[in-house]
Formats: C-alpha cells, sequence, structure tokens
C-alpha cells in the first residue's frame, strides 16, 4: 500500500505540474520541485524531533551510508536529469516517453544481477505486464526509434535504476533525512543548470506552488517509496510505482478535462494484473537467517526482534531505533525480500 500511495502522488505531479508549465520552464520548475520535496522534509524532520521529546524512533544516517547515499544523490538526482535533458533535444518526445517506462526494468536487472534480490516467475511477469501498460499509455502513434538520443534516455533510466538500489541499501535509516539530502541536492543542481542556460525563473508565487507541489507529489511519495523497500526490495517497489502514468492519466481526465483514449482501455487490464500479480504474491520456503547486527525502526515483540536491550537504550512501546544483533535463525513462513530476507535463493524457489 506504501509504494501505491508513493504512486498515486508520484502520479498525481503529471497533471498538477501541467498546470504550471504554462507559468514555468521545465528546468526551473523541476528544480522547485526538487528544493521543495528537500524543504518539506527537513520541515517534517524537525516536527518529528519535537514530537518525539528525545525519543529516537527512526535510525539516523551513519557514516557507513554516505556512500549509498552519495551514490543514489549523484546517480538520480545529478547524472540522469542532466543525461535525460541532453538525450531529449536528439530523440522525439514520442520515443522518450516510451523508453522512460524501463526505469522499474532498470531497477530489477540491476536488483538481480549486482544485488541478488531474488525474484520468480510471477514478478517477472507482473513487472512485464506493468511496462507494458506503462508503453501503451506513453504510445502516441508517432514515428520512432533507435538514436544515439535514445540511447541515452535509456542510460537515464539505468541510473535512476542505480539511485533506487543504492537507497534500498539505505532504506532502514530515517527516510526524511534520505528525502532532504536528494530533494536539497537535486533541487540545487537542476537550479544551478538553469542559471547556466540563462532560463528565466518563475515569479514568487509559482515557485512556492511548485515547492508545495514537489513536497506533497516528490517529497512524501519518495519517503513511502523508501518505506515500501524495507519491506519489498527496489524490484517489487520499482514495479507497483511504475502504476504512477495510470493514476497520471486518470486525474488527466478529471483534472484537465482530457479524453481517455482507446490505448488507455487497452493498458488498463494489463496495468491492473500486473499489480495483482505482485499484491497477491504469497513467496513461502524454508530459510536461513544468518547473523548480522544493524540499526532500523522496530517494534516488541516479533519473531525477529526478541532480543535484550542494551543499558542505554530503555525499553519502549512502540517504534524505536538503536543498533541490535540477529542471532542465526532457520523457519519457514511467507516473506519479501525486506531487511531481514535478503538471501540468496536456490534454484528450486
Amino acid at each position: 500500500m506504501q509504494a501505491l500511495l508513493a504512486a498515486v502522488l508520484f502520479g498525481a505531479s503529471a497533471p498538477l505540474s501541467k498546470l504550471l508549465l504554462g507559468e514555468v520552464q521545465p528546468i526551473p520548475l523541476a528544480a522547485f520541485l526538487y528544493l521543495g520535496s528537500g524543504t518539506g522534509a527537513f520541515l517534517m524532520l524537525l516536527f518529528q524531533r519535537l514530537r518525539n521529546a528525545g525519543r529516537v524512533e527512526e535510525a539516523q544516517i551513519s557514516r557507513s551510508d554516505l556512500p549509498w547515499l552519495a551514490g543514489a544523490l549523484l546517480a538520480g538526482g545529478v547524472a540522469a536529469p542532466i543525461l535525460l535533458l541532453f538525450s531529449l533535444n536528439r530523440t522525439p518526445a514520442s520515443t522518450a516517453s516510451l523508453l522512460l517506462n524501463f526505469e522499474s526494468v532498470a531497477t530489477t536487472l540491476i536488483a538481480v544481477l549486482f544485488f541478488m534480490e531474488s525474484i520468480d516467475r510471477r514478478i517477472a511477469w507482473s513487472i512485464g505486464l506493468v511496462t507494458l501498460a506503462s508503453i501503451l499509455l506513453s504510445w502516441t502513434g508517432n514515428k520512432w526509434g533507435l538514436s544515439l538520443g535514445a540511447l541515452g534516455v535509456i542510460g537515464a533510466c539505468f541510473l535512476w535504476g542505480l539511485d533506487n538500489n543504492f537507497t534500498r541499501h539505505i532504506s532502514a535509516k530515517n527516510p526524511l533525512i534520505i528525502v532532504g539530502i536528494k530533494g536539497l541536492g537535486a533541487g540545487t543542481c537542476s537550479l544551478g543548470l538553469s542559471l547556466l542556460l540563462r532560463h528565466p525563473m518563475p515569479g514568487l508565487r509559482y515557485a512556492l506552488l511548485a515547492m508545495l507541489l514537489g513536497a506533497i507529489s516528490y517529497g512524501i511519495s519518495i519517503q513511502l517509496f523508501i518505506l515500501a523497500m524495507r519491506a519489498l526490495g527496489a524490484a517489487r517497489t520499482s514495479t507497483l510505482f511504475g502504476t504512477a502514468p495510470l493514476v497520471g492519466v486518470i486525474l488527466s481526465i478529471f483534472i484537465l478535462r482530457e479524453t481517455p483514449t482507446l490505448l488507455f482501455w487497452a493498458a488498463l487490464p494489463f496495468m491492473l494484473a500486473g499489480a495483482w500479480l505482485m499484491l497477491t504474491e504469497n513467496h513461502d520456503h524454508h530459510h536461513t537467517h544468518a547473523p548480522v547486527e544493524h540499526n532500523h525502526r522496530h517494534t516488541h515483540p516479533d519473531e525477529h526482534h526478541l532480543h535484550v536491550h542494551p543499558e542505554n537504550v530503555p525499553l519502549v512501546n512502540g517504534s524505536h531505533a538503536h543498533v541490535h544483533f540477529h542471532e542465526p535463525l532457520v523457519h519457514d513462513h511467507a516473506h519479501a525480500p525486506d531487511l531481514h530476507h535478503r538471501h540468496r535463493h536456490a534454484d528450486h524457489h
């Protein structure tokens, strides 16, 4: 549900941003959307700390997390948008729209090939159906073909796929800090690019509207995306997030009074079938948990958190975070690639 709600909020950004594009050029708009997401996240972080009155509810970013955070920021917040920008100049908009749907495919390939995340045939079908539906939603009927610019768009998708996988490695940590740093970093980069290209800056009213939209459609959406990755891993979360174009089209029908095309009705069953396959997955097998020490938000008691609390960490009701150790454990239950189930699979699983 977190992944789907993230898709709903992000999907809403396309038709709502379209209302602002008459007053704000694309790159400055992207800058203020990202700056809004980062600013909103840090304001929420301030409220969280005041509300908790000293209780640590979410794990904080540690020094070992910084390379993953920097990699995510550079790949997804800096390199991907710049590569996409230069590629769009050499690529028809119709081709770019189609190719941008391969972000979830890129995320899955990287997750499976390089980070050993497990998927089975059911999940592969889900990814394929959601991607096919997104392609149908993006199809304009114009001619298209692969070119250097098209390869650049695909490259941007793989950079966002890297961003998603790098972020998965720190998804146990406070998502407000991650979103705040990524939002302000990407926003500053886009703003600098706008100034370098001498694009006109919007008036205060439209800048604030863009930041408000960014705080909700980007900031809260990415927070939910990170929380979903804790429980589902990168491949499954990005696939459910891939339903965002459907949300965008539905909202465009109501907000912009656009008439749904025949391809919308063709894409709808594929999108729903892909989401249904993902949501009804029941992955159950005998598995072994290796001993591990880590820090993340958790509650007591549950099957994986029966540890004794250190003297400097009082036992509290509700969610809290501290460094804790997991003993080796062998058992059998339904699970996804969450924080405690990122194990390798035998061929028959």
